[in-house]
């Protein structure tokens, strides 16, 4: 039987709390359970989880995520290619990719130790970079790749293509491409739609834009979008999933399209996205 395990973020409060009560709860039951992220997975190196934790590639059976939505994000990026169940336990805030909050772990622990769960398959973004036709990076993001201005209060320029054909050209603090599960995130912020995140599609939104109309629009998700960067003397950025970041110059190209990675996320039949939805974003 292969092992459950545990990638916790113990840069957050009360991890080890949080750790010993799961590690407890399995043990009791004599479930195999491994923490495989110690002192040795940093999640702010820039060394990849899957880098840090090649060893334990075959070794596991489901992935225990205790942190916030951040840390699920980047496990979800690192270990793409691993396609193992991810269960996430929140110590954030928002926590929209957490299936459990800490004060409901015992009763949720209970389903997974008689497999009473199930799991949502995510769709993903690949975003490939281009600077002068060489291609410069490749990038996997669970909820948005976003182009946007640097520190400054100047104006950038992107235009943008759908299938080769033109679409907009977005004046104002940049654009974001978001994942239906990436909805709830910065896109929603930015005045964005809420999707379903089972649903295959590209939500494309504005950030400030500097025109009369401020629309979100919604591709298929077999599309392939292209962003041109078309700003000088302005410092553009790059960034995955608000967490990889790369400086753009004028006239680099990014294409984004579904990724053939998906992530699986693991899910509880009495819970639901939209229930879900109305407890994080309640007044």
């Amino acid at each position: 039987m292969k092992d459950l395990g545990i990638i916790p973020n113990w840069h957050k409060h009360n991890t080890a709390l949080v750790v010993d009560k799961i590690k407890s709860f399995f043990q009791q039951r004599r479930i195999p359970l491994r923490i495989v992220a110690g002192d040795q997975a940093d999640f702010y190196s820039g060394v990849s989880l899957a880098e840090q934790l090649s060893g334990l590639y075959d070794k596991l059976a489901m992935i225990i995520v205790v942190g916030g939505d951040g840390t699920i994000l980047r496990v979800a990026r690192d270990l793409a290619d691993w396609n193992l169940p991810v269960l996430g336990i929140n110590l954030g805030h928002k926590g929209f990719l957490a299936e459990i909050e800490v004060e409901q772990m015992e009763r949720f622990l209970q389903y997974i130790a008689t497999e009473q769960y199930d799991f949502q398959e995510r769709m993903m973004l690949e975003a490939l970079l281009y600077r002068k036709e060489k291609q410069l990076g490749s990038y996997l993001a669970l909820n948005d790749i976003v182009v946007a201005r640097g520190p400054f209060s100047r104006n950038i320029k992107v235009d943008s293509f759908i299938n080769n054909d033109f679409m907009e050209s977005y004046s104002g603090d940049g654009v974001i491409i978001a994942t239906p599960t990436g909805s709830t995130a910065y896109s929603l912020s930015a005045g964005g739609p809420i999707v379903n995140p089972i649903m295959e599609l590209f939500v494309i939104t504005p950030i400030c834009p500097h025109s009369l109309y401020n629309r979100s629009v919604i591709i298929s998700g077999t599309d392939t979008m292209s962003l041109r960067v078309d700003s000088r003397q302005v410092e553009v950025v790059l960034t995955v999933d608000g967490q990889v970041r790369f400086t753009l110059e004028s006239d680099d190209q990014i294409i984004v399209r579904r990724a053939e990675q998906k992530v699986k996320l693991v899910c509880f039949h009495e819970n639901s996205f939209y229930r879900l939805l109305h407890q994080k974003l309640k007044a």
